[in-house]
């Protein structure tokens, strides 16, 4: 299988609105910590695309640079060289090295950013209400909608911290989609939750992708996960980080759990294994840790 990123690909067999935006493009991209002569090399040459109205899954060891790319588009962190495009627009390069953070742009974090003293619909509408895009009958009525397809029906006036994490994981990926943005930043957003929880949410996730066809950034360690979810999947050097290769999963959309017990997807998972063992050896004998 080429190490080569492939060109985009129409998947016909998902029953979605033929959405073709949030397409990102990382192009020769550099990062460097602290200063060129005493600073830590975090991204080195970097190039692959992210097509729109995919999911592109990012897997590699521990500190090599997967979550710095993240922050780069987000616009959390700047970059040292090379350039970054969203839709064919740059957001940073030579002449702007951090691109400005936008509702274009959303970040779901490990670690859960609900505010525990509002409610769930209340959390969910907050963004849209504040910045003034929708008023707070419209948005309560778009908010029930997308609750209601992500099987969250009937919790909306519980409160964050009555929920399962399972459950809290689904409301911020709603409160994110209320911003209807071209691409979803997921940065091992399921990493605390057990695997019988956790292959819930992966279901549940794709469900709400086959409605939305939002362009999806995903960040993980979990290899079953990364090729269960991903239309990609880019591996990740160690330190500094850079592609060694780019997968193309072609088993089928839309999937379910019944495709981990097929041939093609144990030879996905047994060549990205090798590939990421690899490079994490290599990790290990330069210092860093595992996880």
């Amino acid at each position: 299988m080429s190490a080569q990123p492939a060109t985009a690909r129409s998947y016909s067999a998902v029953p979605a609105q033929p959405l073709r935006k949030g397409g990102v493009r990382i192009a020769d991209v550099v990062k460097v910590y602290g200063t060129s002569e005493a600073g830590i090399l975090a991204v080195d040459h970097c190039t692959f695309d992210v097509p729109p109205g995919e999911i592109t899954v990012v897997v590699g060891p521990s500190g090599c640079g997967k979550t710095t790319l993240l922050n780069a588009i987000a616009g959390f962190h700047s970059i040292s060289s090379g350039n970054i495009y969203l839709d064919d627009e740059l957001l940073c390069g030579p002449r702007k090295l951090k691109a400005q953070p936008g509702p274009d742009r959303i970040v779901v974090f490990q670690n859960g950013a609900l505010f525990p003293w509002k409610t769930n619909i209340e959390n969910v509408t907050f963004g849209p209400i504040m910045q003034g895009l929708l008023s707070r009958a419209e948005a309560y009525e778009k908010a029930r909608d997308m609750m209601a397809d992500a099987g969250l029906r009937g919790i909306e006036h519980n409160y964050p911290g009555e929920m399962s994490s399972g459950v809290r994981r689904r409301v911020e990926i709603v409160r994110a989609l209320m911003n209807d943005p071209k691409i979803l930043l997921l940065d091992e957003p399921y990493r605390a939750l057990d695997s019988l929880t956790k292959s819930v949410m992966h279901e549940a996730l794709l469900e709400v992708f086959y409605k939305n066809r939002v362009t999806i950034f995903f960040i993980t360690h979990d290899l079953e996960e990364a090729i269960f979810l991903g239309h990609r999947v880019v591996i990740m050097t160690t330190r500094p980080c850079r592609p060694k290769k780019i997968l193309d999963i072609d088993i089928p959309h839309p999937r379910d759990y019944s495709v981990l017990t097929t041939k093609r997807f144990r030879e996905f998972m047994d060549e990205t294994a090798a590939a990421v063992h690899e490079e994490a050896l290599k990790a290990f004998a330069a210092g860093e840790k595992e996880r």
